[in-house]
């Protein structure tokens, strides 16, 4: 039923000038009615099935997007294990995976992308009505829905998704690469935020994906030095290939102590937590400079106590960031697409979504830190 399914939609895609869009349409609304498709959906707490469903239905504005690779990250485990996800219990199964590159097949009402193009989907909704909205800070909308974390996302072989929030892709971006441009969104968003002028010296505590991208970033942006700071030896060597002016072992070092010696007595002007762990952030403030920013990228599982007199006595900024913005996206994709960014070393692994499970989630979820991200492959 899946290879008739497949099939269909292509035919239905190459005989669109034929037969005219709206007959189209309504033809490959009948053979999705009938089919269905590999999925891999959230039920609850600690509870992910792969399993068959049907083929999304897209509605006006929408674009039906045939699913080429999504990627797993740090957050997709985090929800798996949370027995307060992102979706909620009360809202029914959630198909996971938030980073995801595809094709648009199919498109509903007017739309600025045409079937045929390879995109990436921008993955925040927002409502556009609301003090933040109106104010062009999307992250903050209180409204805001997610794909793969409130709504349905891209573990599967085909999405609905309003069509003004795809990005079209190059030949430039490969199909492996394109789920990899979110985590770049979020890396330009919080770069963005901390005001990076050329000639900035900066740090990035914690070389997970987010780490080595903003280590990248940072260094587009005209950072004088990129400093990259990690317990694992495994990322700091990746971030000197990834373009780190230098690398400090937290395990071995005083880590303020250690930036301070690598910026004149001084300490950087912009230090970016990434790490996500909640000891982590005092020590990114401690060794901003005093009039500096400590950017906080990373997602907490818990409080911590801190001193904040840090922060009073040495007038720095703490910048909160999360998500992204209006035009995020498009720049991480000219990043990516220039060379400025580099991902491919960020991938791990790429499997078919039957694996994505027992080979994505569960190999994430143990200790060992050695997996940036595995990119799943819906088909055989």
């Amino acid at each position: 039923m899946r290879w008739v399914m497949r099939c269909s939609v292509v035919m239905l895609h190459g005989i669109r000038g034929v037969l005219g869009a709206t007959l189209c349409a309504a033809v490959a609304s009948r053979v999705r009615l009938i089919c269905d498709m590999r999925a891999i959906r959230l039920h609850g707490y600690n509870d992910i099935r792969f399993e068959d469903i049907p083929v999304p239905e897209p509605a006006d504005g929408d674009a039906l997007i045939e699913v080429s690779r999504t990627s797993i990250c740090a957050t997709d485990i985090e929800v798996w294990q949370s027995p307060l996800h992102f979706g909620g219990d009360d809202d029914g199964p959630l198909v996971m995976g938030h980073e995801i590159g595809g094709t648009v097949v199919d498109v509903r009402g007017d739309a600025d992308v045409a079937p045929g193009t390879r995109v990436v989907v921008n993955n925040v909704l927002t409502c556009r009505q609301c003090f933040w909205c109106i104010r062009g800070s999307q992250a903050t909308c209180p409204n805001m829905q997610v794909a793969g974390l409130s709504a349905d996302g891209g573990l599967a072989e085909y999405l609905v998704w309003p069509s003004t929030h795809v990005v079209p892709l190059s030949d430039e971006v490969d199909d492996d690469v394109a789920p990899l441009l979110e985590p770049t969104t979020v890396a330009v968003h919080a770069a963005r935020r901390s005001g990076i002028k050329p000639g900035d010296k900066v740090a990035v505590l914690g070389c997970g994906t987010v780490g080595m991208l903003t280590v990248q970033v940072a260094a587009a942006a005209g950072a004088l030095a990129v400093i990259a700071v990690d317990v694992r030896e495994q990322s700091l060597d990746l971030a000197r290939e990834l373009g780190a002016d230098a690398t400090i072992d937290a395990s071995a070092a005083d880590v303020p102590e250690a930036l301070r010696d690598l910026t004149d007595g001084i300490g950087p002007d912009i230090v970016f937590e990434a790490s996500g762990v909640p000891s982590v952030p005092p020590t990114a403030i401690a060794a901003t400079r005093p009039g500096g920013a400590t950017v906080l990228v990373g997602i907490y599982g818990h409080a911590t106590e801190f001193d904040f007199s840090d922060i009073v006595l040495g007038e720095k900024t703490v910048i909160g960031t999360v998500a992204a913005g209006a035009g995020d996206m498009a720049a991480a994709r000219s990043m990516v697409e220039s060379g400025a960014v580099n991902v491919k070393p960020l991938i791990t692994d790429v499997i078919g979504i039957e694996r994505a499970i027992p080979d994505g989630f569960e190999r994430m979820l143990k200790p060992q830190k050695d997996v940036y991200r595995i990119v799943v492959s819906p088909r055989p």
